[in-house]
């Protein structure tokens, strides 16, 4: 705290007005807080110039060098002055800030740059000449003739040499070309119709590409999906379900991942408003809400999200750096995401991802072998007529020299129980089943393969999604406290907590106002016997704090019935008759979400037929 000084008067401070320099050094940081925020911006520029085509160029992690290439509709030399102007923009003219439908628009990126480094831009305009014009701290020189067949070349040099404090703290070179790389990632998924090239050239020359993707071609989805393809990798695009909802002017489009192809952390979680890349508190905690129920705490989904809607229901202009958008309606927002996934999963019914697959077949060590001589391959007829010639004859089996293994014979008592062995069950998507090993997995054969399924894992699943559906045709069961808990709480908190009190109710948790800024708490949910309220509700209003919404109570109870499903299911170290194993197969092709466990773990793996002939050399 200051002490207070009785001469205060004589030496009041005095109130300056800061020189243009200044003020743009204090606003570059706000707008430029690393490289990769400068080529976020340049980028931007050329995105809404309308290229096809942008070729960003870095040195020593952007420190020393950005320059950014482009094909658009390029800068007028009269313009080029105005352009390094303080809020000159030509992207909105004022009269509504919330019209807006292109990435920048404030009209202090430019600037911003300049006052901090050492800034060179050259543009054509069709049908005009060529023009460059620089800018070093702030100082800009005149407007020159200059060289160029289109588009614009922006060249930044030197960042922040002009505030040298802020060098120190800039991370390794390393760690800001990632983070370039990671801006430049997603406008390109933002915009897959835009070719998108990126090279260090910290040694000089042309240095190496460290990353590229073409324009993708077809409609929206078709393109979004090859451009997620090439940046996110073929697993995700392979083991992703198409997004496409709509809820009172908003319209969600997308793709997300299966549960079984989840993350360890967030890092594969992208999400963009208006084709703008933003990193929302409110659409994260909407992704994780709609996975909550398949995926473990230590799980993250994977996901590339576009919520399109009039500019006029959600705010652009929170941050200079414009990551961070307000919704007009934050409910409906979160509402449409949580809905749209969990319909798209529940279409995906039994689907698990290929990762399984793979990460099955990876296991496999096939010993080391010489060289290997592969005889052509017999055609289905001669392998048939080999097989039987090979088939020991029915008084063979019984004869003194033939034994038959307790593995085989009790595979071909069960099957031969089994009413519908004849019938084509190999057609179904998770096939027939064929054995049971080790008690607790059953081998199925598939048309094209063979699936092995975790019969304890999916039985469990479904007995839990058995469980769910009661409870949300019934509702929860509701007991009435004897003495209802007093729960004091501040004024805020007091309504925060009331004004969610009708969907709380729907899940048995029954809490009415005292008086003041005190609730009591007059009903719990039945399945989750003796709890307290108190510490509850405090969870509930954290919830709510940072979410926006609270799902913990529904969390409680649906912990419980996992905990109910796990011991009510079938047991590991039973063995299951033929008919029971292929009911439960039946069971899982007809089941939402029984391709993952209560936990996201996968309750099957499927090996196709081509695969496992690979492992022995027989392709």
């Amino acid at each position: 705290m200051q002490r207070s000084d009785p001469k205060i008067g004589e030496n009041r401070p005095v109130i300056r007005q800061l020189d243009d320099a200044a003020i743009n050094r204090i606003a570059a940081g706000e707008v430029v807080e690393r490289p990769a925020s400068a080529v976020k911006e340049l980028v931007e520029n050329a995105i809404d110039a309308g290229a096809r085509r942008i070729d960003i160029s870095y040195a020593d992690g952007g420190k020393t060098l950005i320059r950014v290439v482009d094909d658009g509709c390029g800068i007028a030399p009269d313009d080029l002055g105005l352009a390094l102007s303080r809020h000159a923009t030509s992207k909105i003219d004022g009269s509504d800030l919330l019209d807006i439908h292109t990435f920048g628009f404030r009209g202090e990126a430019l600037p911003s740059l300049g006052a901090v480094g050492r800034l060179k831009i050259t543009s054509r305009v069709l049908d005009h000449d060529a023009a460059v014009i620089s800018v070093e701290g702030g100082h800009m020189t005149a407007v020159k003739p200059a060289a160029l067949s289109g588009g614009t070349i922006v060249e930044l040099r030197d960042l922040f040499y002009a505030t040298p404090a802020r060098l120190k703290f800039m991370r390794t070179d390393r760690a800001e070309a990632q983070a370039i790389t990671d801006v430049v990632k997603r406008l390109a998924m933002a915009e897959p119709f835009v070719g998108f090239t990126l090279r260090d050239v910290s040694g000089g020359g042309e240095g190496r590409v460290t990353f590229r993707t073409d324009a993708q071609t077809g409609d929206l989805f078709d393109a979004l999906h090859g451009r997620l393809g090439r940046i996110l990798g073929s697993e995700f695009a392979d083991n992703a379900l198409r997004i496409d909802a709509t809820r009172e002017g908003l319209h969600l489009t997308g793709y997300a991942a299966l549960p079984t192809y989840s993350r360890g952390s967030n890092v594969a979680q992208y999400l963009f408003v208006n084709g703008r890349p933003v990193k929302d508190k409110l659409l994260v905690g909407a992704l994780r809400g709609a996975y909550f129920d398949f995926l473990s705490r230590d799980r993250h989904p994977a996901a590339a999200l576009f919520i399109e809607c009039d500019p006029h229901l959600v705010d652009v202009n929170v941050h200079p750096a414009k990551s961070e958008v307000r919704f007009r309606d934050p409910g409906l927002a979160r509402g449409l995401i949580v809905s749209a996934l969990r319909h798209a999963l529940a279409e995906a019914g039994h689907r698990a991802s290929t990762t399984v697959a793979g990460a099955t077949l990876g296991a496999f060590r096939p010993e080391p072998t010489g060289r290997v001589y592969q005889m052509d391959r017999p055609s289905m007829g001669a392998r048939a007529a080999g097989y039987q010639m090979q088939a020991p004859e029915p008084d063979q089996m019984t004869a003194p020299g033939f034994a038959e293994t307790p593995m085989a014979m009790s595979a071909r008592v069960e099957l031969a129980d089994d009413p519908e062995a004849e019938a084509p069950l190999e057609q179904f998507p998770l096939g027939a089943a064929r054995a049971q090993v080790h008690e607790n997995y059953i081998v199925a054969q598939t048309a094209d393969g063979m699936v092995i399924v975790d019969q304890h894992a999916a039985h469990e699943r479904l007995v839990y999604e058995r469980l769910k559906a009661q409870m949300s045709e019934n509702g929860v069961a509701a007991q009435a406290l004897l003495i209802p808990e007093i729960v004091e709480l501040s004024e805020a908190e007091c309504a925060r907590i009331l004004s969610v009190a009708n969907g709380l109710s729907k899940l048995g948790l029954t809490i009415e106002p005292f008086g003041g800024a005190a609730i009591a708490v007059r009903e719990t949910p039945a399945i989750l016997g003796e709890i307290d309220a108190r510490p509850m509700i405090l969870d509930i209003l954290d919830e709510l704090d940072d979410q926006g919404e609270s799902s913990l109570v529904q969390a409680k109870i649906e912990a419980i019935l996992s905990r109910v499903a796990c011991h009510g299911s079938i047991r590991s170290g039973r063995r299951m008759r033929a008919d029971e194993m292929n009911a439960l197969l039946r069971d899982m092709e007809a089941t939402p979400h029984s391709g993952q466990c209560n936990h996201g773990r996968p309750t099957y793996v499927e090996l196709k037929l081509a695969d496992i002939e690979r492992l022995f050399g027989r392709t």
